[in-house]
């Protein structure tokens, strides 16, 4: 009996371990399969768990290489296992079923499922009623069309913007595009090429990642058509001269400013009614909460009417940390002298104090910039 007692405290601990961290060789298995899957963005799966990546931050901004490079990257390699299970209902079996579509060695099916059921099994309810509001709400579609990237389309000669005045070869459709300084834009995979369209087409394609591939206004130019980019000399959050930006669909609601610095192309939105989908679902207007929530925990702010009055101060670890994100906010119900008083001047303030709630805190500028 003492030698049976011996060997299961042996064991028990390299069994519980076996279930709790993924070996190198199938995590790079699941990476490399799941990269291979996500370039022909071709089902309901990949379409959601890149929404729900992109919603939740843990792709950060360039989600394409996050999504192809998933093993250099654990925490993401773990976000995206968490949403195929949250796609399959926190389903063991269903799981399973969509890691074998994935054409996964047989051996790493289920060391997957035994790891991630392990490490999410206290959030089912929670994944189960989030992906019934994701779809009730509309959120992501029930029926979900393969995922589609805008294509740059070739800008003539004559700077028009119009659909005739576009022209693609078949070529363009399925490596690059050239734009008219002839550099090549690269076409994203399992996408066909897009004609420049006005800011008000409703089939336009809002998803601001291709944004952030450019590196000069050419670029944004075969994307969206010259007569809808507008350089202006650009502000920063406090009213500082930035530079030069390039205004996509300039005074209008979709209003879009983008910025080069070196190898960094940066975004920057302060229209409320945008049909853009910038990373991480964070809009102006959004309330103080909702970034609470997708930062994953409270977070300090400088001081309103001050030096950088209403901008991070400091994420505190949380999702945005390091991920080229900062926000300006500004409270909505200021009239309270008292009230307002406690969260001006020179010091930090903490997102959850009692007069952030009270003051009605929105989102009033954000902007992203590429790693």
């Amino acid at each position: 009996m003492k030698r049976i007692i011996a060997i299961l405290a042996f064991t028990l601990p390299l069994t519980i371990q076996a279930q709790t961290k993924l070996e190198d060789k199938i995590a790079e298995d699941y990476a490399t399969k799941f990269a291979k899957r996500y370039e022909v963005r071709n089902d309901s799966l990949i379409v959601f768990v890149t929404e729900q990546m992109s919603r939740s931050g843990a792709a950060g901004l360039d989600i394409d290489k996050t999504m192809t490079e998933l093993v250099k990257d654990p925490a993401a390699l773990d976000a995206s296992l968490k949403f195929v299970y949250q796609y399959s209902n926190a389903n063991r079996q269903q799981f399973i079923a969509h890691l074998r579509a994935m054409n996964l060695q047989t051996n790493s099916v289920f060391p997957l499922a035994t790891y991630t059921v392990n490490k999410f099994k206290g959030e089912n309810k929670a994944l189960l009623e989030e992906k019934a509001t994701l779809y009730t709400t509309g959120a992501i579609p029930a029926n979900l069309p393969p995922l589609q990237l805008p294509t740059p389309a070739l800008a003539d000669n004559s700077n028009s913007s119009s659909p005739e005045a576009a022209t693609t070869t078949s070529e363009s459709a399925t490596s690059t595009t050239t734009t008219a300084s002839g550099n090549a834009v690269p076409a994203e995979p399992g996408s066909t090429p897009a004609t420049p369209v006005s800011a008000s087409a409703d089939n336009f394609n809002w998803d601001v990642r291709p944004v952030f591939k450019a590196r000069e206004p050419e670029q944004l130019y075969a994307l969206y058509g010259k007569d809808n980019v507008v350089a202006r000399s650009a502000q920063d959050f406090q009213g500082n001269d930035a530079g030069t930006a390039y205004f996509i669909f300039p005074d209008t609601d979709n209003e879009m400013e983008v910025s080069f610095e070196g190898t960094k192309t940066g975004v920057t939105f302060t229209k409320e009614n945008s049909k853009w989908k910038p990373p991480f679902g964070i809009k102006v207007g959004d309330p103080l909460d909702k970034v609470v929530k997708v930062n994953g925990r409270d977070f300090r702010i400088n001081g309103f009417e001050w030096d950088n009055g209403g901008e991070i101060a400091d994420w505190e670890g949380g999702a945005f940390a390091g991920k080229g994100v900062n926000i300006m906010f500004k409270a909505n119900n200021s009239s309270d002298p008292k009230l307002y008083d406690q969260v001006t001047g020179d010091k930090k303030v903490k997102s959850d104090a009692s007069a952030m709630k009270k003051l009605g805190v929105v989102v009033e500028k954000i902007t992203f910039v590429s790693n």
